[in-house]
């Protein structure tokens, strides 16, 4: 049976979603801002839910009506069959997002929403779920345009970016689907060589690792669909041996990290260990001014990519404009052939480091605003020879 869904993602991710969803199967696949609709059985949805690196969540839409006030959605929320998805033992938890609502409270409507689900539940038992909005067995969230509201159940669960492994953290942790994401962006291919000169808690790193060893992203956690009257164990039991029997040996890759900062170090070995992906990062304590190229292979060269600390994380702009240039001058000395990205809401970056890139991609990181920036590093050690292709 084919059922509709919708992928949510960070903005600036539609494509690699649209890319990952087709090649598991999806149908009808259709992006939007902020997400990708297609569908599909539920075995295509444990596939999403189990593979996706960039994915945010995957929304199960159940329903949808037109609507004037809040009661127009009591109703048609009420009409919905809730006893035929989940028990009635579960705890639930409703979310209403919105873009250009002309109601006046979307708390009032996420309470209507809530009272449809429970009385529909009376009127089939006697009995209604409890409400928990911290853990909820099963979350419900509805979608209202001007004039349509979209009923959606969650398969996910916790947001996917949640793979299980994260251990510690630093100030401003990237999350894991972003950076899976900008490193589909930037055309790295697992295998090829990449360096984190800032490497924070060691995330893109991490979702490069899992990448080069083909582990899924969602192996070591659970799911919400796991908790839907529909779920099949059978069929999911088999997804998930499919992929476990796609691993790779946990050796040694091209993947290098550093950070200054010796907490962030330990937080990466942290989270690395506890992703079983020790032996395959080298993270080192060192300055990003006085990081140098891996020692690689005759004419290899590789990807630099990193989030360096912005506004949001050391607060000094004046300290910024100064460290800038002097990165400038590091990519020219020791990245020649190079590509290298950096992350940031900071968009005086280029100016700052007297670099043009060659490609800016507009990125959002939770609700702050981003560019990925791209400076090709041309092989050759004077001032003239060491220009930034634009």
């Amino acid at each position: 049976m084919q059922n509709q869904y919708f992928a949510t993602c960070p903005r600036g991710l539609e494509a690699p979603l649209q890319a990952e969803l087709s090649a598991i199967g999806a149908q009808k696949i259709n992006p939007v801002d902020g997400g990708v609709g297609f569908s599909g059985d539920l075995a295509l949805v444990y596939r999403a839910n189990l593979e996706s690196r960039v994915a945010t969540r995957i929304l199960w839409r159940v329903g949808s009506c037109r609507y004037q006030t809040e009661d127009d959605i009591f109703k048609a929320a009420l009409a919905l069959q809730w006893p035929s998805w989940f028990d009635v033992s579960r705890t639930i938890m409703v979310k209403v997002t919105a873009v250009k609502c002309p109601l006046k409270s979307l708390e009032f409507i996420t309470l209507r929403i809530k009272d449809a689900i429970c009385d529909k539940f009376r009127e089939k038992g006697g009995t209604r779920p409890s409400v928990d909005t911290r853990e909820p067995d099963v979350r419900i969230h509805a979608y209202l345009t001007f004039d349509e509201c979209q009923f959606y159940v969650d398969t996910s669960g916790a947001a996917l970016y949640q793979r299980g492994h994260r251990q510690a953290s630093v100030d401003a942790p990237l999350r894991e689907n972003l950076a899976a994401g900008i490193l589909k962006l930037t055309g790295w291919n697992p295998g090829s060589p990449l360096l984190d000169p800032m490497c924070g808690s060691g995330t893109f790193l991490i979702e490069a690792a899992l990448m080069a060893l083909d582990i899924a992203p969602g192996l070591k956690r659970s799911f919400g669909f796991e908790r839907l009257k529909n779920f099949d164990t059978k069929a999911w039991d088999g997804i998930k041996q499919a992929a476990q029997k796609r691993v790779k040996p946990a050796t040694p890759m091209p993947l290098f990290g550093s950070d200054v900062d010796f907490r962030s170090v330990r937080a990466a070995r942290q989270n690395l260990e506890a992703a079983g992906l020790s032996n395959v990062v080298q993270i080192q304590e060192m300055d990003v001014l006085k990081v140098s190229a891996p020692a690689l292979a005759k004419g290899v060269t590789g990807t630099l990519l990193t989030n360096p600390p912005y506004g949001e994380r050391i607060g000094d702009e004046d300290e910024l404009g100064d460290l800038y240039p002097q990165i400038a001058s590091a990519l020219k000395a020791n990245f020649a052939g190079w590509n290298a990205f950096f992350l940031t809401s900071d968009l005086r970056m280029p100016k700052l480091m007297r670099l043009s890139p060659s490609r800016k991609t507009p990125l959002f990181n939770g609700p702050l605003e981003c560019r990925l920036f791209e400076f090709r590093m041309v092989a050759g050690s004077n001032r003239k020879e060491a220009k930034i292709e634009s």
